[in-house]
Order: structure tokens, then C-alpha cells, then sequence
């Protein structure tokens, strides 16, 4: 089976000789990872504990 890398587009074999699959290779994986980082990829919805900041602010609240 053929799938298209996600990150470059490349084709590539669907198969375990590939390490990096789906990628291509390491780098492709390591950009498509900093890109989560960095909040540029998203999976739409609704938080699942609300917003990191708010979560932080009540831990600040009971402290004190």
C-alpha cells in the first residue's frame, strides 16, 4: 500500500521497513511533533479540563 507522507506529501510504502511511518522520515516526524507543540495543529472540540490557564489559576487560589 502507498500513502502520502503527512508532512511532505512524499509517497512512501505503508510498511514495517519504515520506521518513521506514516512519515516519510525523521525530520518529517520531528516537524509535524514541534507543530503540536507549538499549537498549530488542533483537534477541534471542547476542552476535556478546561483552558491550562484557568486550571492553574484555581491551584494558585487554594494556596493561598
Amino acid at each position: 500500500m502507498q500513502v502520502k507522507c503527512p508532512h511532505c506529501g512524499k509517497q512512501l510504502a505503508w510498511d514495517r521497513s519504515n520506521k518513521w511511518r506514516p512519515f516519510c522520515s525523521e525530520r518529517c516526524k520531528m516537524v509535524d511533533l514541534g507543530a503540536w507543540i507549538a499549537e498549530e495543529h488542533a483537534i477541534p472540540g471542547e476542552p476535556a479540563h478546561g483552558e491550562p490557564e484557568a486550571a492553574g489559576q484555581a491551584v494558585k487560589d487554594r494556596s493561598h
